[in-house]
């Protein structure tokens, strides 16, 4: 290197650099080596020449990284603008403001008052209607051939294990899980959840 400054090189150490690593590019004119010269850093030297700088050994001083109080205000700026930005997108109403001083509130009826003497007879006949109410223990798979071979005190095993909770479907859809009770000898189900029908 050349000189008392460790950390620059010479434009003819670089070109000279350059052509050791094998580029091959034509070199720039006069007036585009003083300009790049200005703007080149010694880590962009190093990505240049990809560690093929030969047996040369060339440990330029990187240059100082920018201070935190920079950043942070480059920070800050640009936080600034985005915030300016969404103010002025969303905050401005395109067109005049209405007046909504004599507005008032919205009043909702009850709604036994809503339904007439049509409307509740309607829905009482709404509860005569007979839905297939099904509790599902479990489920498996059989091929003919095992179908064909179930005996009295067979045994088939289905997908759920003893103490999970039981489906209860109506009319084919799940709408509920439950816990198998025995009361008075008779088998039932405690509703333990309500299935969310909105899927």
């Amino acid at each position: 290197m050349a000189g008392s400054d460790d950390d620059l090189l010479d434009p003819s150490e670089i070109e000279a650099l350059l052509a050791g690593a094998g580029a091959g590019a034509p070199s720039p004119p006069a007036s585009a080596k003083k300009s790049q010269d200005d703007l080149l850093d010694p880590d962009d030297i190093e990505a240049l020449l990809g560690g093929g700088g030969g047996g040369q050994k060339s440990s330029p001083s990187p240059k100082p990284a920018p201070s935190v109080s920079s950043t942070e205000n480059l920070l800050n700026e640009a936080e600034a603008n985005l915030a300016a930005a969404i103010a002025n997108n969303f905050g401005q109403q395109s067109g005049p403001k209405k007046d909504t001083s004599g507005a008032t509130p919205f009043a909702l009826n009850d709604l036994k008052q809503v339904l007439g003497g049509t409307e509740r007879s309607e829905l009482s006949l709404l509860q005569d209607v007979e839905l297939d109410l099904r509790i599902e223990l479990g489920r498996t798979r059989l091929e003919i051939e095992e179908v064909v071979s179930l005996r009295s005190g067979s045994v088939v095993p289905l997908d759920k294990l003893a103490g999970d909770p039981v489906d209860i479907l109506v009319n084919g859809k799940l709408i509920a899980r439950g816990e198998v009770l025995v009361l008075n000898d008779n088998f039932c189900v405690r509703v333990a959840e309500i299935v969310s029908l909105h899927k």
